[in-house]
């Protein structure tokens, strides 16, 4: 596995970042289920994301893979559900949970697979777009 895959992480994190300073600036005018199914894509995207980069720069680490994806997942879910309301916050959280749990499965079973891994990356950082874009609609 090519080691230039490791800028795919502050791609991931920083289009997270600004984001979410978008949506603090708009969290008042954002209603309750746009706002949930943000929160779902940002804390999934980014345990996805992490997942599947770390599973594939550490074939073998399958429980520090999945350890660390599940962290970011209900970490970034916790923040982007706070946004909102405490079940927009337990709605990221669990997403966050089960794609962490999940992500270093699929990155496995995508063993070296550079075009995958960046397929996913272009459909992460789309639906951050998506995200940002509903919301500047609202």
């Amino acid at each position: 596995m090519p080691e230039w895959i490791v800028i795919f992480y502050p791609i991931n994190f920083l289009s997270a970042y600004v984001l979410y300073i978008f949506l603090y600036n708009r969290r008042k005018r954002i209603g309750y289920h746009l706002g949930m199914n943000i929160t779902m894509v940002t804390s999934g995207g980014l345990a996805l994301g992490t997942g599947i980069i770390f599973i594939n720069l550490y074939p073998f680490y399958f429980l520090e893979a999945t350890l660390f994806s599940v962290i970011i997942g209900c970490l970034s879910g916790i923040l982007f559900g706070s946004l909102f309301d405490y079940q927009t916050l337990l709605t990221g959280f669990i997403t966050g949970l089960m794609m962490g749990i999940m992500a270093p499965m699929v990155g496995a079973a995508a063993l070296e697979g550079v075009m995958f891994l960046i397929m996913i990356e272009v459909f992460i950082i789309s639906c951050f777009c998506l995200a940002a874009s509903s919301a500047y609609k609202t």
